[in-house]
């Protein structure tokens, strides 16, 4: 019977669809006028009254036609999917298709639409270029890496200037204001808002909720931002855009008089209590309303009395509940429950939500119709759903996406360019292009992108305030050395990483996935993306030494291991050689080895031993002698005490140094002269090179780096390089006057 009934259905379609194409077909042959069709003008004004009402009767008569077909398609649509449907057919508090805006979106057109379309003006659902104001709430280290997926999926498909505001602790300011700082996007404006200041508004309120007292921030929205902010988009971390935020702002615009929050319906049936035995959730109206995505009204708000009324509510179901369950979402709900006229329903597809429980499938027959997924379970990727490999792989477009493509100006929407801004271009236009070397010298001006602490970092100070962080800089090929820096560095590590978008995840699997890496919480890792055609290396090392926490650093190379102990024996050092109060820099001495396998050395005399067999020797001494050759070895062999080396030419050891030295000059990009050029400022600084006699250090072996390959085969690559050291050399003499002019004499008599 159901397959003679789907044939019959199938037959009628297809009757009307003919009936459309004939009707079409009439309009068009009669509306020829001079050999010119007429199908649709530009606006019905232009055209006699007589046409005019013709044509109105025609598309009148195409619209009924097409309407129809648009019924018998749901029809067969919901006959063929009857098998699927839950007993109950309705889902919520109604129809999710019709939901609470019955129409489509503004802006929004189905197919048959798209395909009648006329070109007269329609009123647009955000103006062109108006602001659009996205609130988010952002705690940790976790969540900050959360909202940079959010923002990107935010900024993919916008068209609009963008106003962020965050509320935040002080790990997720001090992240997301350098990323964004440096990210330097047109048309975005951020703003954040110290979480600490709102803990007492809401730290009364016992909550079960895996994201603590942060999870109820959103209800203080109208007291953390501006008061003169009208209305905001709000947003959980865990939130996917798949189309233009401004679509959602639009539906402000649908509101009536006594609306003052939009949500989208909860999408499990967690308000209906029969999730399991016993289970007593808060009150709310049917199944209620999930906040990860929230429309808020905030002038409406803060006329009706939105503190206290929320407060009142808390308290009042709080005698009998005891504590939330789902944080803010519970409040909001009971709120709802007392003043349903306050809400307005979103179409379900605003909010799409991954959770345990879900029965988000039904909000839905594509998944091209999604406009917002949220993974709001706790097990977030790895949540059941039929479509949830759709889910994940958009998700992972926009989790490894370029950022550096977000940079884009919007079309017709001019932005007030920075301080920061202006003068980076007005550098770049004094550059010539001409000049061989100009790659080099834009490389320099360059604007990388910098996520700070991309995992968790926890570090105590010392008492003894005699602490050393070990500072490195890798890239993707050097990952492997993390896990035996560790095992040999038992202090505070800084790390600076030269990634992709793409390479940073990865990097974020193999951390995770590692038991020495994810139980060592004193490593701060800090991406900076990539951009350019040059490696920034000194660039890179100077955003690890920027984020020290410690008085005392270790400027080395993440190729090179340090010995056992040596963490300990530089904290006792730094103080017998009273390092804060004289410019000293602590030499370790380099070694290196050609061997992949290594039994590591535990003392001096045992890598003595080793150095005298052959299987260890001082570093580069057969390819770059001068380099290390000042660290006089031969004294070293026998030494017990410290002792000071001058500086010479070339000279580029490993040292130990207070955090306020200078930085690296980030002029050089690549291979050549990155390290040299500071040891020769610590010099002009007056820094005492002192060389400790029970330290030391070996360099592992490996591939060579890109960046060395092209210094050896382009003789423009070092010529270039060396323009940019008789530059170096000027800008030292200009710095630091006559004392300067024996590294200029140095480098002309080599």
């Amino acid at each position: 019977m159901n397959l003679l009934c789907r044939g019959r259905l199938k037959l009628l379609v297809a009757s009307l669809s003919a009936v459309v194409l004939l009707t079409w077909l009439y309009l068009f042959a009669g509306n020829l006028e001079n050999g010119r069709a007429l199908l649709l003008p530009p606006c019905l004004a232009e055209t006699p009254a007589s046409q005019v009402q013709e044509r109105a009767v025609l598309e009148s008569r195409v619209r009924e036609v097409e309407e129809e077909n648009r019924q018998i398609r749901r029809q067969l649509s919901r006959s063929q999917g009857a098998a699927a449907q839950t007993p109950d057919g309705s889902y919520g508090n109604q129809q999710w298709g019709a939901s609470a805006d019955t129409a489509a979106e503004d802006g929004d057109t189905t197919a048959e639409e798209k395909n009648n379309h006329t070109d007269c003006p329609r009123s647009p659902t955000v103006q062109k270029c108006e602001l659009i104001h996205v609130a988010c709430v952002c705690a940790g280290h976790n969540a900050s890496r959360d909202v940079v997926t959010l923002v990107k999926s935010v900024l993919f498909h916008r068209r609009n200037p963008l106003h962020f505001h965050f509320i935040t602790d002080t790990v997720a300011h001090q992240i997301l204001s350098s990323l964004f700082q440096s990210w330097m996007v047109p048309s975005v404006q951020v703003s954040f808002y110290d979480a600490e200041e709102l803990k007492t508004e809401v730290s009364w309120i016992p909550n079960k909720h895996y994201s603590g007292i942060y999870g109820l921030m959103k209800l203080t929205l109208t007291k953390a931002l501006p008061s003169d902010l009208t209305k905001v988009i709000v947003l959980d971390t865990d939130i996917t855009f798949a189309t233009d935020i401004a679509e959602l702002w639009g539906i402000f615009r649908k509101f009536n008089d006594k609306q003052v929050i939009g949500l989208v319906e909860n999408q499990s049936d967690w308000y209906l209590g029969n999730l399991w035995k016993n289970h007593k959730p808060w009150p709310a109206l049917g199944r209620g309303f999930n906040t990860g995505v929230i429309l808020l009204y905030l002038e409406r708000l803060r006329k009706i009395g939105w503190e206290q009324m929320w407060r009142l509510t808390a308290e009042r179901e709080l005698m009998s509940m005891l504590s939330t369950s789902l944080a803010d979402q519970d409040i909001f709900n009971a709120f709802i429950k007392q003043n349903p006229v306050l809400v307005h329903q979103l179409p379900c597809f605003w909010n799409v939500q991954l959770s345990d429980h879900t029965r988000s499938e039904q909000c839905y027959t594509e998944v091209s119709d999604l406009k917002v997924i949220h993974w709001n379970s706790p097990k977030k990727l790895r949540v059941k759903n039929k479509h949830v490999e759709f889910f994940r792989n958009l998700y992972l477009t926009f989790l490894e996406y370029d950022g550096n493509l977000l940079r884009r100006e919007l079309f017709g929407c001019p932005s007030q360019a920075s301080p920061e801004n202006t003068e980076l271009q007005v550098a770049l236009e004094d550059l010539d292009e001409d000049d061989q070397c100009y790659d080099f010298r834009r490389e320099r001006l360059t604007k990388h992108r910098v996520h700070l602490y991309f995992l968790q970092y926890e570090y105590l100070p010392n008492e003894d305030d005699n602490d050393i962080t070990l500072v490195a800089q890798l890239s993707m090929d050097r990952l492997q050395m993390l896990e035996a820096i560790c095992k040999h560095w038992e202090g505070p590590i800084s790390l600076a990483l030269y990634m992709s978008d793409a390479e940073a995840q990865q990097f974020l699997r193999y951390a995770q996935a590692s038991e020495v890496l994810k139980n060592r919480k004193n490593v701060g890792y800090h991406i900076v993306y990539k951009e350019g055609q040059f490696y920034p290396v000194n660039l890179v090392r100077n955003v690890a030494m920027k984020n020290v926490n410690t008085p005392y650093m270790f400027l080395t190379d993440v190729d090179f291991l340090p010995m056992y102990g040596l963490y300990d024996y530089l904290r006792k050092s730094v103080v017998q050689l009273d390092m804060a109060h004289a410019k000293k820099a602590l030499v370790v001495p380099a070694f290196e080895t050609l061997r992949y396998r290594l039994s590591f050395p535990k003392s001096k005399a045992e890598l003595l031993s080793m150095l005298d067999m052959g299987t260890l020797y001082t570093f580069r001494y057969h390819v770059w002698p001068k380099g290390h050759a000042p660290t006089n070895y031969a004294k070293w062999r026998t030494a017990t005490t410290p002792y000071k080396v001058e500086w010479e030419p070339d000279f580029e050891p490993y040292v130990v140094v207070r955090r306020d030295c200078p930085e690296y000059d980030q002029r050089f990009v690549g291979f050549g002269w990155n390290k040299v050029s500071h040891i020769m400022e610590l010099d002009a600084q007056e820094y005492d090179l002192m060389v400790l006699p029970n330290a030391f250090m070996i360099h592992m072996p490996h591939a060579p780096s890109f960046d060395i390959s092209k210094f050896r085969s382009s003789s423009s690559y070092r010529n270039c390089l060396n323009t940019l050291k008789d530059e170096f050399h000027q800008d030292l003499s200009r710095k630091y006057g006559a004392a300067a002019l024996k590294y200029l004499t140095a480098h002309r008599n080599i």
